[in-house]
């Protein structure tokens, strides 16, 4: 079953609990608090797997409420970059309309995927990365997204700088300030922006990220990420006259 089957299926629901699992159960018609058994089953990392797609609709959902449109280019932005099969993609329609209609605010869909991940940051930050993606996709970030998506960032643990170096990768690998898309300062000297550049590349690689949780849907997303960490290094170096 891929991905996206597990989680239009209802296996969210038994897989992972909590608010996600709540909503993605009710959306199948299962009882989830019944499916203990199940859950413990189910491999850790297929847990995380599942838990990781279905905190994506969701977010996406509950961001697309704060400025009240979702646009074409969104939509499209969610079936270009997720994989979502054509079959599938109905019913995950179906999920984030629940998603965007419910009640609850967002924070405690980011809670539980914050306390699921703890320890794992670089999945977080792919998580974050696939919001911003979707929120630029129609060619600016409205003020009402930055802020949720700062938010998240504050309930994922990310501090003012974090969010500043990911916020500067999503400007586009020839645009953003390449210091700020390693979190480096500057003035720091040739060994300390290598260091930079090496910790985010061990962080970021896919092949790390997908052994971590993050599905292999997502993939392209973190492949994008790794090149515009390439690129601002590059940028650096050629600048600077790094050997």
């Amino acid at each position: 079953m891929s991905i996206w089957g597990k989680v239009i299926g209802g296996v969210a629901g038994f897989a992972i609990g909590g608010p996600l699992g709540a909503l993605a159960g009710a959306l199948a018609g299962h009882a989830v608090d019944s499916a203990k058994r199940l859950r413990q089953l189910m491999p850790d990392i297929e847990q995380k797997r599942t838990a990781f797609t279905a905190a994506v609709v969701v977010l996406a959902a509950k961001m697309a409420k704060v400025d009240g449109t979702v646009t074409r280019a969104e939509i499209d932005a969610v079936k270009a970059i997720f994989r979502i099969p054509g079959q599938d993609m109905g019913e995950v329609g179906r999920l984030f309309d629940q998603a965007r209609k419910d009640a609850t605010g967002y924070e405690p869909y980011a809670e539980q995927i914050a306390e699921l991940f703890r320890g794992h940051p670089a999945v977080l930050e792919g998580l974050l990365a696939a919001l911003f993606h979707i929120a630029k996709a129609d060619g600016v970030i409205h003020p009402a997204e930055r802020e949720y998506l700062n938010r998240v960032a504050e309930i994922f643990g990310f501090g003012p700088d974090r969010f500043a170096r990911i916020d500067a990768g999503h400007a586009g690998p020839d645009e953003g300030d390449p210091y700020e898309i390693l979190g480096a300062a500057k003035d720091a000297p040739e060994a300390e922006v290598k260091a930079a550049w090496r910790k985010l590349t061990r962080e970021n690689h896919p092949d790390r990220l997908v052994a971590e949780g993050l599905p292999q849907e997502f993939v392209d997303l973190a492949n994008e990420k790794m090149a515009t960490i390439n690129v601002a290094y590059d940028r650096i170096a050629k600048n600077r006259g790094f050997k």
